[in-house]
């Protein structure tokens, strides 16, 4: 069974830099590139070159930026024939920078991504026939993400809900989701603390799960992951690499537990695919072109850290 994504769809314009700038300062930038991005879109590109049959679901304006997101996407292994074009809408956009250190800062612009309505809840619906696995996140409207997730659930699907950008959810979002994913940044949007360590991690994940969240997640950055259900918790350690860009780190994990648990892996398998793919998704510039390959992360799994 497949995975089907409904959310944000970009056109990424990305600059490196020594440093992140202070207000007011310019600084001279080192490289420039432009590739797709937007969390929904890099989700999707990450469950598809790990193997799963993936479609997208989402909308792009009328405008340049959208004619040239149609033509950087087609080479991707992604099923796009449910990106709605938008007359009344633009294309949305990030401008991100990237320092020496692998640390980033972003501004997007949403706008076609905060015009979804029921049309992509129906879009969804039809592309659940045959997915197991619903993937969304904060980027469009969050109305329409939960809508879609009770079709989803309706229909027996996997619901992994990445609630990036954070912001306190209505308690329906944890019934409805099977899998929550935050960062330590959105976990203490949600609980109201940051975990440092896995002892805080299992604390956030408790309230996460009184909430009626089935399965929580805290990935800990540089630090590793925590996940906690009725049946299991455990902890993947990080994977050792050379990280040069951290963009879309998460979305590639998120991509790599759907992917797992689409084939049916047991919980631990799914969070070490997503801990491989996250890790390896930091070693190559910008967004959805960082997102590694099923070969790729077999490879790391199989040397381990």
């Amino acid at each position: 069974m497949g995975v089907v994504v409904l959310g944000s769809i970009n056109l990424d314009l990305t600059t490196y830099v020594p440093r992140l700038p202070a207000p007011g300062e310019t600084l001279f930038g080192t490289s420039f590139i432009t590739v797709p991005g937007g969390k929904g879109f890099n989700q999707a590109v990450a469950a598809g070159r790990l193997g799963a049959t993936t479609r997208f679901i989402g909308r792009i304006g009328d405008d340049g930026f959208g004619k040239e997101v149609q033509s950087l996407i087609a080479r991707e292994p992604v099923d796009v024939s449910g990106i709605a074009v938008d007359p009344a809408s633009s294309t949305a956009l990030a401008v991100i920078s990237v320092d020496e250190r692998a640390e980033n800062a972003i501004i997007v612009i949403s706008g076609a991504n905060m015009a979804h309505d029921m049309a992509e809840v129906a879009r969804c619906e039809a592309a659940l026939a045959d997915a197991s696995v619903l993937m969304l996140q904060m980027e469009s409207p969050l109305t329409i993400s939960l809508a879609a997730a009770r079709v989803a659930r309706a229909k027996g699907a996997t619901v992994l809900f990445d609630p990036a950008p954070a912001t306190p959810l209505p308690d329906e979002a944890y019934q409805l989701a099977n899998l929550m994913t935050p960062n330590e940044i959105e976990t203490e949007i949600l609980v109201g603390f940051r975990p440092a360590n896995v002892v805080e991690a299992e604390q956030a994940a408790v309230i996460l799960r009184q909430r009626g969240l089935e399965t929580a997640v805290i990935k800990l950055g540089s630090q590793g992951v925590y996940y906690q259900s009725a049946n299991d918790e455990g902890f993947v350690p990080p994977f050792a690499v050379n990280a040069i860009d951290t963009v879309a780190a998460g979305d590639a994990f998120n991509g790599g537990v759907a992917v797992a648990l689409s084939e049916k892996r047991p919980l631990a398998e799914a969070i070490r695919w997503g801990a491989a793919a996250g890790a390896l998704a930091t070693t190559k510039p910008g967004a959805s072109s960082s997102m590694p390959t099923r070969a790729e992360m077999l490879a790391l799994l199989d040397n381990g850290s």
